[in-house]
């Protein structure tokens, strides 16, 4: 069973039924017959073999990155310019995904990279409110509801082929806090890496964007070593 199946899989078997706090809304694009086929497209392209990844951890998704394409960290241009999937969304850019795929590029582009990673997120659905994106962790009562089903994606895409030694954490604050945490009491993986989130470099950082290009092709590089040598 290749990985692609297993992303594939997993993703058609979820569901929009979360009971989420009032006035929170799940973002779920997977209705949504152009953005399967997108998702297919992508992890077709990428992931149709059974070699393990090491695994990059965000947040959740945002409304302009797989809220609409469904592939983390990647919106339509992305998608279309980086990826060579055609896709008749609104060519709208995501911050994240510009810089997530600077660091592609400087690593060798697509084919290169998602054969050593596999990125993800804590929570595989997003939240919206009042029209914005929210972070699980904004909102104590919408952590808490989003919990378990954080555990059970953890556990059930480990499985897709994860190399177990170290996770790429994608927020060094609250994310990270929230991820160690869990991990200490699940034991998923035996080292947590953490790098400064990509919206946070764009945001706040966006004339070192080339530093931090740099910081992450070290962390990035620093895992692929110690997997070798492991």
């Amino acid at each position: 069973m290749t990985f692609a199946h297993q992303v594939l899989t997993f993703t058609r078997a979820l569901r929009p039924d979360w009971v989420l706090p009032s006035g929170f809304e799940l973002l779920f694009p997977y209705s949504a017959p152009e953005t399967m086929a997108a998702l297919e497209a992508f992890y077709q392209k990428y992931y149709a073999d059974a070699a393990p990844r090491t695994f990059i951890l965000g947040i959740n998704p945002g409304r302009f990155g797989a809220g609409v394409t469904g592939v983390p960290f990647t919106d339509p241009i992305r998608l279309e310019e980086d990826c060579g999937i055609p896709n008749g969304f609104a060519k709208r850019q995501e911050l994240s995904s510009v810089f997530v795929y600077r660091v592609i590029a400087a690593f060798g582009g697509p084919a290169a990279f998602f054969e050593q990673f596999y990125i993800s997120s804590l929570s595989p659905l997003g939240f919206v409110k009042a029209g914005k994106n929210c972070n699980y962790y904004d909102d104590r009562q919408l952590e808490r509801a989003v919990a378990p089903h954080i555990v059970r994606n953890l556990e059930t895409q480990l499985a897709f082929g994860a190399r177990r030694h170290t996770a790429i954490c994608l927020g060094e604050g609250q994310n990270y806090r929230y991820f160690q945490k869990l991990n200490d009491q699940h034991g998923f993986f035996e080292h947590i890496l953490p790098l400064p989130h990509p919206r946070w470099v764009m945001q706040y950082r966006r004339k070192e964007v080339e530093r931090y290009v740099g910081v992450y092709l070290g962390g990035l590089g620093d895992d692929l070593r110690i997997e070798a040598q492991s």
